[in-house]
């Protein structure tokens, strides 16, 4: 690991890991289109045998990490795409593989008691670093701290804050009315004009930074227990105000209903850089009461250097290249607020209507009601660096923090969770839509045991779709995966269907935060576990490439049918491409229409997904992203036991109002990004 951003960018200079770009780029839209692109491409140094053998068929990717120089409108150079890669994940957490890591957590959280006197001594030994793991606080001014801005000082126009997707902060372009920010005050910028606002600061964001929250109950403590690091979005608002992007789960947001309830601001400190370990660990579902800094500390083996912020009561990491401190307004209402419902109400005081912001899972997330920061101060050290990152479609940057938690966290889930042999998160599943998970199989039902134990486990518990295996199945296999699904899953009987709680991002839940979540059993049947009175048959043979062709032949018959795709990729799935996109109110029903046609003959395919006319449905990864992504399964789910088939589709399809069915509304859906 590596004590501040610095060194790390010459650690990935020397190992021809960085690129150097000397040319001026814009951070509007420009800089991560390159850094979109470059995430695809092979990385120049291949990652660990455990991750190449954990992450068979993308272990290779993510391209460079980009260093850019003369950044348009700014004197400090940026850098993306620094983490964005299993060897640079991996020189980041101490040139250690994850599951190296993982290993040593396994030990400390399932210590065997000594036996002799020397395995006392052993023992010691191994629990002594924990001892030097708390974060080592100073009164001296950081290094953060070695430029201060404060009152008409700030301006945070001039940091190469990133614009990623065109829409970005841009709601009337997704159907939004416009002027709703208008009385808000102390947006834009006395010295730019509301059009060139407009062109050059809209829709830009802060991706990479580590913000750090208190409880109110600590607001007195010198050294507060509830310190969290989060990583949230900030949107740039103007001079000195940003809006904070945060969700009802997270850390912060509890902090934020903590001084609300209080009545007071919300004191925060938004840190760019320092130790390379500080990113990974923001983003790092810990258990309740352990702190992103122990973390930190664990991973890099001593504590995290603080000081303290100058005009907040909290305490900074003291080699972070930025810090912005400021207080969150906590007179703001929450979100769930919709200018397009007559009875939504005013926007409120402290609030901005926020985003939208092309996400992580591939689509915008839409606008919705934020409170505002008003910045107090912004610190940095000489010749600072602005660390960031573009989130979209997978792969990027945060794939590989994703794949270390998955990793690295294996340990504490099988602490809560014992029947847990391993588990894959799935690239086209986003993190929060699908989980692979392997099991050694002991009595009746032990999978759907195992499915509940998993949607009440910390994030894990947003998981839309699960897919349980015995541990002859190669998790990491998506192929063998599906293959298990086909043979041992009849999705009458085998699929479990959940109302619950579902990430906030998620699209196509009916209603915000909550809906249906899919448990797909796909362990070998055994006694006891023919909950339907069906006598449970030997495993169904995969589908021969005859029945593939059959199947595709089927549905090129039936209208509103582009095109259709079976393969052995994805062993019983059809993916049909129909004559339908997002904003197209005209072809609602479509999706469900085509499902019914097809279920009126028998076919060989158990899982039968229609799609929109721009998916490509020949690559089984696309085609299962957009089917995770943009179905529900209390909507868009068709169960189907005709003609001797035990079968279900959904309808992917992007949707409209009316697409409504079984009483499921359809919010508002956005575009995929671009």
């Amino acid at each position: 690991m590596y004590a501040d951003l610095h060194r790390f960018v010459d650690a990935l200079d020397q190992s021809d890991q960085l690129i150097r770009v000397k040319t001026p780029a814009d951070p509007v839209l420009e800089i991560a289109r390159a850094a979109d692109k470059e995430s695809k491409l092979d990385a120049p140094v291949a990652g660990s045998a455990s991750a190449q053998r954990n992450d068979p068929e993308f272990a290779g990717l993510g391209g460079h990490a980009l260093f850019y120089e003369q950044p348009r409108g700014s004197d400090y150079p940026v850098l993306i795409n620094a983490f964005g890669s299993y060897r640079r994940m991996e020189m980041a957490m101490g040139d250690r593989a994850f599951d190296d890591i993982a290993s040593t957590i396994a030990q400390l959280v399932k210590p065997e008691p000594p036996r002799s006197m020397g395995e006392a001594f052993a023992k010691a030994k191994q629990f002594m670093p924990l001892l030097k793991i708390g974060p080592k606080r100073s009164k001296k001014p950081g290094m953060c701290q070695q430029v201060v801005h404060t009152g008409d000082q700030i301006d945070l126009t001039r940091l190469p804050i990133l614009r990623c997707w065109a829409h970005d902060g841009d709601y009337e372009a997704l159907g939004y009315p416009a002027g709703v920010n208008d009385a808000v005050p102390g947006l834009g910028h006395p010295d730019i004009d509301e059009d060139a606002w407009n062109e050059r600061y809209r829709g830009r964001f802060i991706t990479l930074a580590g913000i750090h929250t208190i409880h109110a109950d600590d607001r007195d403590d010198p050294k507060p227990k509830s310190h969290n690091i989060g990583m949230y979005r900030l949107q740039l608002l103007g001079k000195d105000r940003l809006a904070m992007h945060w969700h009802m789960h997270h850390d912060g947001a509890s902090h934020w209903r903590s001084w609300k309830k209080l009545g007071k601001p919300m004191p925060v400190a938004i840190a760019l850089g320092g130790p390379s370990v500080l990113p990974y660990a923001a983003t790092c579902p810990l258990p309740p009461g352990i702190s992103e800094l122990l973390m930190a500390g664990f991973l890099q083996g001593k504590g995290v250097k603080l000081c303290r912020a100058k005009t907040v009561p909290l305490w900074v990491p003291a080699d972070a290249e930025m810090v912005i401190e400021g207080f969150v307004r906590t007179d703001a209402g929450f979100p769930g607020w919709d200018p397009r419902d007559k009875d939504c109400g005013h926007l409120g005081e402290g609030a901005v209507f926020e985003g939208p912001f092309g996400d992580h899972t591939g689509f915008y997330s839409m606008p919705d009601r934020y409170p505002i920061v008003e910045v107090s101060a912004f610190t940095h050290r000489e010749h600072a660096v602005y660390p960031t990152t573009v989130v979209g479609l997978p792969p990027q940057e945060d794939y590989f923090l994703g794949k270390a938690t998955e990793r690295i966290m294996r340990p504490l889930l099988e602490t809560i969770l014992p029947d847990i042999k391993d588990y894959d998160l799935p690239m086209f599943g986003a993190f929060h839509n699908v989980a692979n998970i392997q099991i050694t199989k002991a009595y009746p039902l032990h999978a759907r045991k195992v499915m509940h134990g998993i949607w009440g486990a910390g994030q894990m518990a947003w998981t839309k779709n699960l897919f349980v295996m015995d541990d002859t199945v190669d998790v990491h296999d998506l192929s063998a995966v599906l293959g298990a699904v086909y043979q041992h899953c009849e999705p009458s009987r085998d699929i479990e269907q959940v109302h619950g709680a579902l990430d906030i991002l998620d699209h196509a839940a009916p209603r915000l935060g909550s809906g249906v979540k899919l448990g797909f059993d796909a362990t070998a049947k055994i006694a006891g576990e023919d909950v339907d009175g069906r006598v449970i048959a030997e495993p169904r043979s995969l589908p021969t490439i005859e029945q593939q062709t059959h199947a595709v032949d089927q549905a090129m018959g039936i209208d509103g049918v582009h095109d259709a795709h079976a393969s052995d990729s994805a062993p019983g799935w059809l993916f049909i491409r129909a004559d339908k996109d997002v904003e197209e109110p005209e072809h609602a029903g479509i999706g469900g229409g085509i499902i019914k046609a097809y279920f009126t003959q028998a076919c060989a395919m158990k899982f039968v997904v229609v799609l929109g006319r721009s998916v490509g449905i020949h690559d089984h990864h696309q085609a299962l992203f957009h089917w995770a992504a943009n179905t529900d399964a209390s909507r868009d789910a068709y169960w189907d036991q005709s003609n001797g088939c035990d079968r279900v589709g959904f309808d992917a399809t992007p949707k409209s109002a009316g697409d409504t069915r079984n009483k499921q509304p359809v919010r508002a859906w956005p575009p995929v990004l671009k």
